[in-house]
């Protein structure tokens, strides 16, 4: 079953409560995402860094062939 992108914020949310999330439907089949994560506790940390911690979030949603989501267009970073 596809996911929602409000799906897909509820859980960033749910690890960076205050983070600036977008999250887009890149092809309108619920499968491929895009999403920017903008979040102050990845000011030190690398974008590998980075955007483990949002793929973490996402409570194994990727998994393998069966994950409910199958394409994030990831995007990271700490605020201007």
């Amino acid at each position: 079953m596809p996911m929602l992108a409000n799906d897909i914020e509820a859980l960033i949310r749910e690890t960076f409560p205050d983070a600036k999330i977008t999250i887009n439907d890149l092809a309108g089949d619920g499968n491929h995402f895009s999403a920017e994560v903008v979040e102050e506790s990845f000011r030190n940390l690398n974008r590998v860094q980075q955007q483990r911690a949002v793929y973490a979030s996402l409570k194994g949603k990727m998994d393998g062939a069966h994950g409910e989501l199958h394409a994030l267009q990831l995007t990271t970073k700490a605020p201007d």
